[in-house]
């Protein structure tokens, strides 16, 4: 069921069923940061995406790779802060999670009960 989950606290896993806020609250609350403690510090020696959550699941849902690469570039080096980043993740999540939502309202009884029918065998 969980599409992300940021970690085992609760309610921090983003869910196939979640609203767009829900996923944006998820996220700024619960993913780990590889930020820096300050802008200014963030600005000038850039965020660690190796170990920044948000970075970690851009790399499973970003297919495109030069964007990818633009991004890891832009927040190693303190061009793009980590509010950014989840920015990303969130908008990618959101259009990941209401495609599915759209094509799941389009599944109907009979479509489960022609799914999970037995084929006869020929």
């Amino acid at each position: 069921k969980a599409v992300v989950s940021t970690q085992s606290t609760g309610n921090s896993a983003v869910e196939v069923c979640d609203t767009p806020n829900q996923i944006k609250k998820k996220i700024n609350k619960y993913a780990f940061s590889g930020g820096k403690t300050s802008v200014e510090e963030h600005r000038e020696f850039g965020g660690d995406t190796s170990v920044d959550v948000s970075y970690k699941y851009l790399t499973f849902f970003e297919e495109d790779d030069a964007k990818l690469a633009k991004i890891k570039e832009d927040y190693e080096s303190g061009a793009m802060l980590t509010g950014e980043l989840k920015k990303i993740l969130i908008e990618k999540l959101q259009g990941i999670v209401k495609e599915f939502q759209e094509r799941r309202a389009t599944v109907t009884d009979e479509v489960v009960e022609k799914f999970m029918s037995r084929v006869p065998k020929c």
